[in-house]
């Protein structure tokens, strides 16, 4: 490469490495929380929040660490485990905006602890309304402000009491830079012509709640080997048993046992302690739950075995539309066509214009009347906001209209 070639390479990302008023001490006591909230509720602007999980560690989706910053107030760190009721941060917040970063992953775990927001603004989803390459909190930074924010910490065991100084310099940043980067976002948006779309999804968070599966044992890794309702019937009381122990113990169920040793249980049923694998060494240990759980499958009646699988509500997969419903394929192909050239013009990701899910639901058990009226209806029902039933009704109309039927 030449002199010249290596001069017009883009500079490298100055490396955000140490959080503007230094690393905060971490917030115990009933004193330092209303100190913290009587300084936040000064402060100014936005709130940039975050939570730091122990996921793979311990059991659930609890906070270890809760991170909040505001102009005029900085940041402050706060341990949940010993101040599990954040009310009074809660109410110093108010109905001021926070900012998070992916929020669906840190909703769930801050109601846990009594903070719950009046408005958002998520700055991994408008990433992704802007059309970024790359959505994750690092890249999003280094894409606006030209700096490097480091991602080494955001796997370890977040329980680990006391937290080293190095996990808290990294979790400080998390939030140093959310406010400066929510402005920039905003003004992009403004001028994509995305702002109002940006408000109704950030709106909807406001009432997320993760999806509770009915039948969560049925996402063993491994399941596709099983055809026999009473192997089924031993996994699923094998996965319960596993996930009592590890709520016990308030571990990971995977370090309790992985899928694979479920499974491989289920298939070859064991008649004692000796007959179970011996690795890891989780297994002989809880050799008497697992031996009681295989029991318990052992005693079911034919009439109780569970399923081979689970019917779904939905439209059949989009596989078979073809052959089952020849006017149904062609009507969601040339919808997803004009979809697909919308998304690529705005340089928006396709499902975030519309999820794949409703859209099969509508034009697979479609309204009674083929208008953009009639789909818009439908598409509510399914969940669609209305900044994306005003893109995607007519397109359904449209496509109606060229394959009727």
């Amino acid at each position: 490469m030449s002199e010249n070639a290596s001069a017009e390479e883009p500079a490298p990302p100055t490396v955000l490495s140490d959080p503007e008023h230094g690393v905060p001490d971490v917030i115990t006591s009933e004193r330092q929380l209303i100190e913290c909230a009587t300084a936040i509720a000064s402060g100014s602007g936005p709130v940039a929040l975050d939570a730091e999980r122990a996921s793979g560690y311990r059991y659930g989706q609890r906070a270890y660490l809760v991170q909040v910053r505001r102009e005029d107030a900085g940041t402050w760190l706060i341990d949940p485990i010993a101040l599990p009721d954040l009310s009074p941060l809660d109410r110093a917040i108010g109905s001021a905006e926070w900012l998070l970063h992916a929020a669906t992953q840190d909703l769930a775990c801050l109601a846990e602890v009594g903070l719950r927001p009046r408005q958002l603004f998520d700055t991994e989803l408008a990433a992704r309304l802007l059309g970024l390459p790359r959505v994750g909190l690092a890249a999003v930074v280094e894409h606006y402000l030209g700096l490097s924010l480091a991602k080494e910490h955001s796997a370890v065991d977040w329980s680990t009491r006391p937290l080293p100084e190095p996990w808290l310099r990294y979790a400080a940043l998390d939030v140093e830079v959310l406010a400066e980067v929510r402005n920039l976002m905003g003004v992009d948006l403004a001028v994509q012509g995305k702002s109002d779309w940006a408000r109704e999804e950030f709106d909807a968070l406001l009432t997320w709640q993760p999806n509770v599966k009915e039948e969560p044992w049925r996402r063993t890794s491994g399941m596709h080997k099983i055809r026999k309702p009473r192997v089924l019937a031993t996994v699923r009381e094998l996965w319960y048993a596993r996930d009592q122990i590890a709520q016990e113990r308030d571990v990971s169920p995977g370090r309790v046992a992985p899928d694979a040793a479920l499974v491989a249980i289920a298939m070859e049923p064991p008649r004692s302690i000796a007959d179970l694998p011996r690795s890891p060494r989780s297994i002989p240990r809880y050799g008497r739950q697992w031996l009681a759980a295989v029991e318990r499958a052992r005693a079911l009646a034919d009439e109780d075995l569970p399923a081979a699988s689970v019917k779904g509500d939905g439209p059949p997969p989009q596989r078979s539309w073809a052959d089952r419903n020849p006017l149904a394929a062609a009507r969601l192909t040339a919808t997803r066509e004009r979809l697909t050239v919308f998304a690529e013009e705005r340089s928006i990701p396709v499902e975030n214009v519309c999820a794949p899910d409703p859209l099969r639901r509508v034009v697979w058990t479609p309204p009674a009347e083929h208008s953009a009226a009639g789909f818009d209806a439908a598409l509510a029902g399914h969940g669609v906001r209305g900044w994306q039933r005003a893109i995607v009704a007519p397109m359904l109309e449209a496509a109606f209209t060229e394959h009727p039927g």
